[in-house]
């Protein structure tokens, strides 16, 4: 009975391990992926969650990797973190994934990433920009946590270079969301970074999400006749503020933002959105992108967010070539294969990432511009100093 009772013990010891560290060698092999399909956040959700889908779909149909085919786990965050924290979890402890791609959004992979560390799974966020996303307070790294998109810090400084050696501006006010570390976080890299340049900030004024009248800031930032209004925020909010800054007057200040913007809000916030410029990451007129947007649009309708698109396409590649390199689901050979990658070839070129930071070393940026009914590429921008 005593060796029987040990042999069950070993074999529950081998069983828990597989189901920890992605060992197990049969059926899919299942990546999660962590979207808002529900609530104001679907725009980008949604169609990254369907363009991993038809990743796996392409690398199934050309032979799977290790053999095996990969299975998308679908996880909804519901646009807030306490759901994504849950729809980890749940995914986790119930369909053994061996990784967590996603979300695009900074609070939420801040929130999941302890999730993910717990259970030694890799998280590659798509678009999360938020320094805490991938480093602890202490300046240490999250082990577990990488992104393949560039920063806030440089996003900030791409917004106050641009604004200033390009288009010459010298004095801006700044509307932000007090309680999106995104939003703070892109407002304080802005402003050091125009400061830095003889710019001068001429006030910062804080909404809370959930507002729908901006109009009592705006009228104080409109008394102080700034150049520009720098918004750090998303799309819908977007839309409601650049709609009431014209209608209160702002018809000739220079309007930028970062990536929360999305073609989504030129309908929405109608003509007062036009001339108004905005930082990406990719351009919907790079032939890559296209291509892959393309596809998209083939499959599914209406055919969504084309950095998103292109983003969820680039992540599935990546971490299944990974994996295919690596010969194993474990997650800590996967984890140290993502943080010492050089020069892996990725979509959209080669990708470098920083062991120290988790961070892609090579990544740039483009400026998009509101013209018609698109956001139409402006250039490709790399600030020098």
């Amino acid at each position: 009975m005593k060796r029987v009772a040990i042999a069950i013990f070993a074999t529950f010891i081998l069983i828990s391990a597989a189901s920890v560290y992605g060992a197990d060698t049969t059926g899919p092999i299942k990546i999660g992926y962590l979207a808002h399909l529900t609530g104001d956040a679907s725009v980008w959700g949604i169609p990254e969650t369907n363009t991993a889908k038809m990743a796996a779909e392409e690398i199934n149909a050309a032979g799977g990797i290790l053999g095996r085919k990969i299975e998308i786990v679908s996880m909804d965050s519901r646009s807030n973190a306490a759901d994504a924290v849950n729809a980890v979890k749940k995914a986790v402890a119930e369909q053994n994934i061996v990784a967590v791609l996603g979300s695009n959004w900074s609070g939420i992979n801040i929130a999941t990433s302890s999730v993910c560390a717990e259970a030694k799974i890799p998280q590659i966020s798509s678009y999360a920009t938020a320094v805490k996303v991938t480093m602890n307070d202490d300046g240490s790294v999250r082990p577990w946590a990488f992104r393949t998109c560039f920063m806030d810090p440089y996003q900030g400084k791409v917004i106050a270079y641009y604004l200033n050696k390009e288009l010459g501006k010298k004095t801006a006010a700044v509307l932000y969301d007090i309680g999106s570390d995104y939003s703070t976080g892109l407002t304080q890299y802005f402003e050091d970074n125009f400061t830095k340049l003889g710019g001068k900030v001429l006030g910062k004024w804080a909404y809370k999400a959930g507002d729908v009248d901006f109009r009592p800031q705006l009228t104080q930032i409109l008394s102080k006749k700034p150049e520009v209004l720098m918004i750090p925020i998303t799309y819908k909010d977007i839309s409601l503020v650049v709609r009431q800054a014209r209608e209160l007057g702002m018809e000739d200040t220079v309007i930028m933002g970062g990536d929360g913007a999305s073609p989504a809000m030129l309908a929405m916030a109608g003509p007062e959105l036009q001339g108004s410029y905005w930082v990406k990451h990719v351009s919907p007129e790079d032939p890559i992108v296209a291509g892959i947007w393309k596809k998209y649009d083939a499959k599914y309708k209406p055919s969504g967010e084309y950095a998103n698109i292109y983003k969820a396409y680039e992540l599935v590649y990546f971490i299944a070539d990974i994996i295919k390199a690596s010969g194993t689901t474990n997650g800590e050979t996967i984890r140290k294969a993502i943080e010492n990658c050089k020069d892996f070839k990725i979509a959209d070129g080669l990708l470098t990432m920083d062991p120290k930071t988790h961070n892609p070393l090579n990544k740039s940026a483009v400026i998009l511009q509101a013209v018609g009914k698109e956001l139409k590429f402006v250039t490709k921008y790399a600030p020098v100093d």
